[in-house]
C-alpha cells in the first residue's frame, strides 16, 4: 500500500475523488461488525444480581433470599435494589423484597391479578 492509501479498502484518486465523481471524506472512527458488539448493559451491580437471580429460580416459592447487608461491599442497597429491578422485570420475574438491620430479602411474588384485571377495564 503507498504512503497515502486509504486502510479501508477505498481507492481515492490522488485529486481526493472515489471515481464517481464524488469526494471521499473518510471517517473520524473505526466501523465494527454489529454482530460483533456485546449487547446488554454490564453495570457494577451486575455480579450480585445475577447471583441474587440465580438462587431465586432455585428456591422454593414460599422462600427469600437472605443477603447480608455487610456483603454489598459498600454498596448502598437501594441501588442494588433498583438494578434488582431492572433485571427482574426484563425477566417478567416479578418479585419483591424487604430490608431490616441485617439482610436485604427478595421473593418471588405471582403477578397481581387483579391490578392486570383492572387495567383491561
Amino acid at each position: 500500500m503507498s504512503k497515502g492509501a486509504p486502510k479501508n479498502g477505498h481507492k481515492i484518486s490522488s485529486n481526493g475523488h472515489n471515481g464517481n465523481g464524488k469526494t471521499v471524506i473518510p471517517p473520524n472512527f473505526a466501523s465494527t461488525l454489529i454482530s460483533t458488539i456485546p449487547h446488554g448493559r454490564k453495570g457494577k451491580h451486575n455480579l450480585i444480581v445475577a447471583m441474587i437471580l440465580d438462587d431465586l429460580v432455585k428456591l422454593d416459592a414460599e422462600k427469600a433470599v437472605l443477603i447480608p447487608l455487610e456483603s454489598l461491599d459498600g454498596e448502598k442497597m437501594e441501588n442494588v435494589r433498583s438494578a434488582l429491578n431492572r433485571a427482574t422485570r426484563q425477566k417478567n420475574m416479578p418479585v419483591a423484597t424487604a430490608t431490616d438491620e441485617k439482610y436485604f430479602y427478595v421473593w418471588r411474588t405471582e403477578a397481581n391479578k387483579s391490578q392486570a384485571s383492572s387495567q383491561g377495564s
